[in-house]
């Protein structure tokens, strides 16, 4: 046993930043298709909604507490979007390779991965970093405006809010999930390149996003 010790070298921990943002469109098979690297990705606000206690009272008193469902959901901010992402805001080509685009139809699925790093006092912002996968999410549509040029340059700044429905986790009294955070810090280091070279693609194979069960197998997998 030992006593609690507060603010030790190298355990002042924060999380900075976003980057590797990479758009993996959701096919028909219900299988992640090819990722597209997402460039000028800005920002991902995490908003989970839900899981609200609801009281119950019996017997002139307080019962118990029952919790509602979690939902994931949140809003990408970037100054720019992958060409497959398209599809998932309602944007459809009148015809191929023509340039001319149709507004307000069917919104696709689509699963999207980023990292964001954590820090610490001693090796800052290098010390490691967090994979995010996030599964099953709906771009809902957004307000965007167009403004005049003027003396102050600016890029305009885009926003998709999403919704996401849960997908099976496979693995026994796990609920089914839309998001999940693998921690460079804690992971094997040879577990966690087999995990990269998915999303991220190789020289021999394009990027893809795992589901949670091949995560899972990975991660149990010897060796």
């Amino acid at each position: 046993m030992a006593a609690l010790v507060w603010d030790q070298t190298g355990k002042k921990y924060y999380e900075t930043g976003v980057d590797k943002g990479v758009y993996y469109p959701l096919e028909a098979s219900g299988a992640y298709g090819t990722g597209e690297a997402w460039d000028g990705l800005m920002s991902v606000e995490e908003s989970p909604s839900g899981a609200e206690p609801s009281a119950i009272y019996a017997n002139n008193h307080k019962y118990l507490e029952l919790m509602s469902e979690e939902e994931f959901a949140g809003t990408i901010g970037a100054y720019t979007y992958p060409a497959g992402f398209n599809a998932c805001q309602g944007v459809a080509e009148m015809k191929e390779n023509t340039g001319v685009y149709v507004t307000q139809q069917v919104r696709k699925h689509f699963g999207f991965s980023y990292r964001t790093l954590v820090g610490n006092d001693t090796e800052l912002d290098d010390h490691g970093y967090k994979l995010h996968l996030v599964y099953n999410a709906l771009a809902k549509p957004s307000s965007q405006t167009n403004n005049s040029k003027n003396d102050s340059a600016e890029a305009k700044e885009l926003s998709w809010e999403f919704s996401t429905t849960p997908v099976e986790v496979g693995v026994d009294k796990l609920k089914p999930t839309a998001h999940i955070v693998i921690d460079s810090r804690v992971i094997d280091a040879g577990k966690l390149k087999k995990i990269e070279d998915l999303i991220y693609g190789t020289e021999q194979k394009e990027a893809t996003l795992p589901s949670p069960k091949e995560i899972y197998n990975i991660i149990m997998a010897e060796g």
